[in-house]
């Protein structure tokens, strides 16, 4: 089994080092066929939602393929953050005054976002954002409009708005690791909301990562 046994005891080991360890298991095994779709699907909710080392050490217990060079490659590009290097240091302003903003797919992450949201609808997905800063700083006017932010897990998002009748939401609070990405948001909002969110959470990311490594080796999703 993949789970290492040998050295520190494994109820001493980091449990969530361990989990990976397991998952990362699971994916290698589905990739090549050696296991279903549907016994994959099971095996990582017992991993996910796993409680004690013996979960994880049984959940892969008869599985032999061990994660490979080419595997730990592959997650590492799929799991990290994009990064580019460079001295750029500029703001970006935004303004929207009923209408709707949306900012999408591989762009570049400025150090600054200014946004003035007066009765409009404003969307910023940084699933797939180039990041060129560690620390980004968001300052929000909000009136009366909604603001939402969708982050990768390995992204932290820290929220210091002041509310007058409206709701800040943050469900992705410094769920990465020290090094990630740290997004601050600032500001007010009036009778307006601001909802921080997974676009998609590790589980969903785990299965897609999964399909796609197995399609890599020839397999299709049955």
């Amino acid at each position: 089994m993949a789970i290492d046994a040998s050295g520190v005891k494994i109820e001493d080991r980091p449990f969530d080092q361990v989990r990976q360890e397991a998952i990362d298991q699971l994916i290698m095994n589905y990739s090549h066929g050696i296991i279903s779709a549907e016994a994959f699907e099971r095996r990582l909710d017992v991993a996910t939602d796993a409680k004690s080392h013996q979960e994880l050490i049984d959940v892969v217990a008869d599985l032999t393929l061990l994660p490979d060079h080419q595997y730990q490659q592959q997650r590492q590009r799929s799991f990290s953050p994009r990064y580019q290097s460079g001295n750029d240091t500029r703001n970006e302003n935004m303004l929207c005054v009923l209408s709707s903003n949306q900012q999408r797919g591989q762009w570049l992450v400025p150090a600054e976002i200014n946004i003035i949201n007066v009765l409009g609808s404003v969307e910023l997905d940084f699933t797939e954002a180039v990041f060129q800063h560690q620390h980004i700083v968001i300052r929000v006017n909000n009136w009366i409009g909604s603001l939402d932010i969708l982050v990768p897990e390995q992204v932290n998002v820290v929220s210091n708005m002041f509310n007058i009748i409206g709701s800040t939401n943050n469900q992705a609070q410094s769920m990465g690791e020290r090094q990630a990405p740290q997004i601050v948001i600032e500001g007010y909002s009036i009778l307006g909301s601001l909802d921080v969110k997974l676009k998609q959470t590790m589980k969903e990311k785990f299965s897609s990562f999964a399909n796609q490594f197995r399609q890599m080796f020839g397999f299709d999703k049955k």
